[in-house]
């Protein structure tokens, strides 16, 4: 199993670049499929990004597509979230989560398809 841990949160303003970090613990890392959820005060968690095990990139949010990229790093052990263009709707916390699933694929935005999941850090984008 994997222990996603979340840091790089904080505060900007709009129109700003953040770069989130994931660090996984595990020997068998680069098995897993890593992906990026987000919750903003009063509404369900929605996901963000997802990345196979082969590093295939695949946006859960339209309103991210254009703005955030993901990657991977297996022999640190790391995942990252490139947001740029940071809107004040981007504000949210963000969580890192991981599911072994077989070959190039992700999974659908769905929280019961992931089974391992961080604590989250704060994004607060200010207008």
């Amino acid at each position: 199993q994997v222990q996603p841990v979340e840091s790089g949160g904080g505060l900007l303003q709009a129109g700003g670049s953040l770069r989130l970090s994931c660090a996984a613990s595990g020997r068998t890392f680069s098995r897993y499929t890593m992906g990026w959820f987000r919750q903003a005060p009063g509404k369900e968690r929605e996901g963000v990004f997802c990345i196979s095990n082969a590093g295939t990139g695949t946006p859960y949010a339209a309103s991210v597509k254009d703005r955030f990229t993901i990657s991977r790093d297996n022999a640190k052990n790391m995942v990252y979230l490139q947001m740029n263009s940071l809107k004040p709707e981007d504000t949210a916390v963000y969580t890192c989560a991981a599911t072994y699933l077989q070959g190039d694929i992700c999974p659908q935005a769905k929280i019961y398809e992931y089974d391992y999941w961080g604590q989250g850090t704060q994004v607060t984008v200010s207008s």
